[in-house]
């Protein structure tokens, strides 16, 4: 597998790729500020990608300041490109270690990034000196025993892939709170992500997500040729909104 924060086509797909109406962006951010220890929360993400919470918590939650934290050059020049915002700050760095001073922040953001971590438990140690005392740390991720996205119907081996890759809630949990934490919820939440199959099928036509890389192209044009089928069928005055749901644990330090 390539080194993905090296991966520049990955890169300039992304955005366009992952992202979804404001209205669904919208609920989300306010979802993940309403754990946080305080109004105006310091917000750290963890595997921040082009930015897209960092500017909607900045934006709409008042958080500040937002450092947005990624291994990846090619992915931090897109979130400068397109969310930048001047309460967040994006700077190269990893998970296990923090450009940061100790107990800088109130809450810590892990959005679709905990299965691509080499080393969960260092994750979850740094996340506690980086956090202020009461600070909550929200992982957004499907756990392995939940898989039920749109995009397996059409790629079915993504799903084995995905149970390779993916940690399960317990696994998540224990590192987390023998670094200190204690869980406060684990919930979920779905919004849309496009407002109809069309829309779906042009944004997974740029193979936006680096676990595409694992399927050959045939079997990529094959389930492309499926989802483009459905896709003219939808009403073209009532398309069918696309949701996808995450799960949330949220965990506070004591």
């Amino acid at each position: 597998m390539t080194r993905l924060h090296d991966d520049v086509r990955l890169a300039g797909a992304y955005q366009a790729g992952n992202g979804m109406p404001e209205s669904s962006l919208r609920a989300w951010a306010g979802l993940i500020a309403s754990f946080a220890p305080r109004p105006a929360p310091a917000v750290l993400e963890i595997g921040a990608g082009t930015g897209m919470f960092c500017a909607a918590l900045a934006r709409w939650q008042r958080a500040a300041p937002v450092l947005g934290v990624d291994p990846s050059v090619p992915m931090l020049e897109q979130a400068r490109r397109h969310n930048a915002h001047p309460g967040v700050h994006y700077v190269v760095g990893s998970a296990e270690a923090v450009p940061t001073r100790a107990q800088s922040f109130d809450l810590a953001l892990l959005s679709r990034v905990v299965h691509h971590l080499p080393d969960r438990p260092s994750c979850a140690r740094e996340l506690a000196r980086v956090l202020r005392p009461g600070g909550v740390a929200v992982i957004r991720t499907t756990f392995r025993e939940r898989l039920d996205a749109l995009v397996y119907d059409y790629w079915p081996r993504l799903r084995a892939v995905d149970e390779q890759r993916f940690p399960g809630r317990e696994e998540v949990l224990a590192d987390f709170t023998r670094a200190g934490f204690a869980v406060r919820e684990v919930t979920s939440f779905a919004q849309p992500v496009t407002p109809g199959l069309r829309a779906y099928h042009e944004r997974m036509s740029t193979r936006p997500q680096s676990k595409f890389g694992c399927l050959t192209t045939e079997e990529f044009e094959n389930g492309l040729r499926r989802l483009a089928g459905d896709a003219a069928s939808e009403p073209a005055a009532a398309p069918w909104p696309v949701p996808e749901r995450y799960d949330l644990a949220v965990l506070a330090l004591d």
